[in-house]
């Protein structure tokens, strides 16, 4: 089985988070891998049955360069009946990290797909929405990310093994 972490990145954070998710993914037994959103591997992606989309938080939202993707681009994926996630990188603490995952996941809903976190379902730490990295200390959510990946490859095995 596949799965695909997509990202946007300006300064490289987001990507760093979305190769951690990756490790996560292929240690639940998923074959994963990721691209940033304007280098996608359409024919993986296609195939992945799990696809997870994240990007830095830009003015308290979304990049524009992120939003344009989700809109435009997203579909061509064939998205619909897949699992999907969200995952953000933020400067602040409330800085619109969680404003970002909402968006993301609403987008994917809106195209038919799953969407999943883990929640509270595996007790702790609870993943509510999606996992959110504060910028000046990415090492300290590895574990996190890393858990998050093989929560989504948990799932995404359930589904369609």
């Amino acid at each position: 089985m596949k799965g695909t972490v997509l990202y946007d990145s300006v300064t490289g954070h987001t990507g760093r988070m979305a190769e951690v998710i990756v490790k996560g993914l292929v240690k639940g037994g998923v074959e994963a891998r990721s691209f940033p959103i304007g280098q996608v591997d359409e024919g993986w992606a296609k195939e992945s049955k799990v696809l997870i989309v994240g990007g830095p938080v830009y003015a308290a939202s979304v990049s524009a360069r992120l939003r344009t993707f989700l809109e435009t681009d997203f579909a061509r994926l064939e998205p619909a009946g897949k699992l999907g996630g969200a995952f953000s990188t933020a400067d602040y603490v409330h800085g619109g990290g969680e404003l970002l995952l909402q968006q993301v996941l609403v987008h994917m809903i809106a195209k038919g797909m799953m969407a999943f976190s883990g929640g509270s379902s595996f007790g702790r730490p609870v993943i509510h929405l999606g996992p959110v990295a504060i910028s000046d200390a990415l090492e300290s959510y590895d574990a996190v990310f890393h858990l998050y990946g093989e929560r989504m490859a948990s799932k995404a095995l359930d589904l369609f093994s």
